[in-house]
C-alpha cells in the first residue's frame, strides 16, 4: 500500500518532504509575499516555513489529506513572528545615533515585482484590519483556502472564519470609499498619500472583488 505525502512525511520521509516543496512552495511564498509586503522575507518565511513543518512532522494528524492547510498555517505563524522581529529590528535602529543618510531602496526592491503597485495597494489596504481578519483574508483570498481548511489552518471554528472575513471584506470597501475621493491629488481623507492615485483605488476595489469568489461559500 503506497502512503499518502502527508503520512510519510509523519513518518520522516524527507522525500516526502521534498514533494511537499514542489507541490506547495508556490503558494506558501504568495500567502508569505501577500501578508509582508516584501519578496525577499516572502523567501524567508517559506525557508522558515518547511524547517518548522520537518520539526513539527509529528504534530500532523494521521487523517490529513492535504498539506497546504497545513503549512499555509505554519507559514501564517511564521510571518507573525518575523512581524515582531522587523518591528524590534526597526525600534532598535530608531534608537542608534546616525550621522548619514540610509538609503531607502524600498522602491528598487518593490520594482522588481511584476504587480509592484498591486502589493502595495494591497499592503496598504490590509494594514486597517486586525492581525486575526488580515490572516483570515490572506489565506482564503490569497492562499485559496475554503473556511473550512482556513479553520484548521489557524486552528480556530469555520464560524470565527466567516466573521472575520465578513468584517475584513466590510473595512477593505470602507477604505476603497475613502481611497476614491482624492480623484485629482494624491491624498486621501486623513491626509496620508496615495501612490498611484485611482489607480490604487482600482487596485484596492480588484482586491475587495476577489473575497466574493464562490470557492469561499
Amino acid at each position: 500500500m503506497t502512503h499518502s505525502t502527508p503520512a510519510r512525511l509523519r513518518e520522516g520521509d524527507p522525500a516526502a518532504l521534498a514533494e511537499a516543496f514542489r507541490e506547495h512552495a508556490d503558494a506558501v511564498y504568495r500567502h508569505a509575499l501577500w501578508s509582508t509586503g516584501n519578496w525577499s522575507t516572502a523567501e524567508d518565511v517559506v525557508s522558515l516555513t518547511y524547517l518548522e513543518a520537518w520539526r513539527s512532522r509529528e504534530r500532523l494528524r494521521p487523517e490529513t489529506d492535504s498539506l497546504r492547510p497545513w503549512l499555509l498555517g505554519i507559514a501564517t505563524n511564521v510571518s507573525r513572528n518575523t512581524a515582531r522581529s522587523a518591528r524590534r529590528h526597526q525600534r532598535a535602529l530608531a534608537r542608534m545615533e546616525r550621522s548619514d543618510t540610509v538609503p531607502d531602496f524600498a522602491e528598487e526592491v518593490t520594482g522588481r515585482l511584476a504587480d509592484a503597485e498591486q502589493l502595495a495597494a494591497a499592503k496598504a489596504a490590509l494594514e486597517g484590519l486586525r492581525r486575526t481578519e488580515r490572516e483570515v483574508f490572506t489565506l482564503c483570498v490569497w492562499g485559496g483556502l475554503d473556511y473550512a481548511s482556513a479553520a484548521e489552518a489557524l486552528g480556530i471554528p469555520v464560524g470565527t472564519v466567516r466573521s472575520r472575513l465578513s468584517r475584513a471584506r466590510a473595512k477593505l470597501r470602507d477604505s476603497v470609499k475613502h481611497q476614491a475621493a482624492p480623484r485629482d491629488g494624491t491624498r486621501s481623507a486623513s491626509g496620508r498619500e496615495l501612490p498611484g492615485g485611482g489607480g490604487q483605488v482600482q487596485h484596492v476595489d480588484s482586491i475587495l472583488a476577489r473575497t466574493t469568489q464562490e470557492n469561499l461559500a
